[in-house]
């Protein structure tokens, strides 16, 4: 009731905080993707029970097996409940590659909520409850399996868990260092402001990539996978503040010989209240729009880095070490379910633009209600 009298309401009866949600939710295309976006993190932070494997488990009889095809009419047309089909493989006499087949013999429908692998959720509640799944010996893998077996679906939502939440400690470092540093620059002016500048300069001088490589060999060895990441993004965030930091001391450049500014100095209050409590929220909504498309960013680095092998390696998973497999043309040719990952990489990165457009769209006071 609330949002459709919000969309309801005349412009000048609204907050700006309504105003901003109404403009936002004509943007279709955005609404959309703050949904995907919103579903996905619950989905990746409740892996173990969407997965219906393990995402380390090997089948010995699946290797590289293709999507399992989903039925819902058996062979004499009859309406059932969703199955799959047994497996068997076959060997080309010709080109000695293997193909699965169905066993039209094996019928194995779909259980929803159905008992596999124990798991802690969380790593605090121990359960063996699943979203999906089939009785044994059946198995479905709906994006086939990769050369050692694995259920790719299953790895693809962990996969997405670690790109998804393990680049936002660096990106938090980042953005509370552009915040401070762009503060204090365009507050102060001066002596100041000229020795960030020069040093954010030389910061943005420093060639990204082979600081990586750097880092990547300096880490110790006993780190596991993901520590090594979290160490390199979070030395990165370190230097990595300057764009933001540049665009904070531009507004404030513009905001702080404003009359409201004047006054709270008349008053007494403190430079760092006046910074924190009435410059910065002067352009929230740039920060949250920053926020967003930065995220993406993130994302791409990780994947970008660890399909180098530069960033996670296995036995981490993560949407760039998924990756891996599909480095030669050979897996390509013969196995293109191994490219799901990439495929899921560039709708997380496209959805996270358009929920960007939206926002900038929407917090733009020029726009029209």
């Amino acid at each position: 009731m609330t949002a459709l009298a919000t969309s309801m309401a005349p412009a000048g009866m609204l907050s700006q905080r309504q105003l901003i949600w109404r403009r936002f939710c004509r943007h279709r295309v955005a609404l959309a993707s703050l949904w995907f976006i919103g579903i996905l993190y619950v989905v990746v932070l409740l892996a173990e029970i969407f997965a219906p494997y393990d995402p380390f488990a090997r089948n010995p009889t699946g290797l590289l097996s293709p999507p399992t095809a989903v039925h819902i009419f058996d062979d004499d047309w009859q309406l059932h409940r969703p199955f799959v089909y047994g497996r068997k493989v076959e060997l080309d006499r010709q080109t000695f590659q293997r193909h699965f087949v169905e066993d039209r013999s094996q019928r194995y429908p779909i259980r929803f909520m159905i008992r596999g692998a124990p798991y802690d959720l969380l790593g605090i509640v121990p359960l063996d409850i699943h979203a999906f799944g089939v009785d044994a010996p059946g198995a479905i893998f709906i994006a086939g399996t990769d050369s050692l077996g694995r259920d790719l679906f299953s790895r693809m939502l962990f996969g997405a868990r670690t790109s998804l939440f393990v680049g936002l400690l660096g990106l938090g470092i980042g953005f509370v260092l552009g915040l401070i540093f762009g503060g204090l620059s365009g507050y102060y002016g001066g002596a100041i402001d000229t020795l960030i500048q020069r040093f954010t300069e030389f910061l943005q001088s420093l060639p990204t990539l082979p600081l990586w490589m750097a880092l990547a060999a300096l880490v110790p060895k006993e780190w596991t996978p993901t520590q090594v990441y979290f160490g390199i993004s979070s030395v990165l965030a370190i230097i990595g503040w300057t764009g933001l930091a540049r665009v904070v001391r531009g507004k404030l450049l513009s905001l702080r010989e404003e009359d409201y500014v004047m006054a709270a100095k008349v008053n007494g209050v403190s430079e760092w209240a006046i910074i924190t409590r009435h410059l910065l929220p002067g352009f929230a909504s740039y920060l949250i729009v920053h926020l967003t498309l930065a995220v993406p960013q993130m994302i791409l680095g990780e994947v970008s880095l660890s399909f180098l092998g530069l960033g996670l390696r296995p036995p981490a998973v993560s949407l760039g070490t998924l990756l891996l497999d599909a480095q030669n043309i050979q897996t390509v040719t013969l196995s293109p379910w191994l490219l799901y990952p990439g495929a899921f990489v560039i709708l997380i990165v496209v959805a996270f633009n358009f929920l960007g457009d939206g926002l900038r769209d929407a917090v733009d006071p020029y726009r029209q209600s």
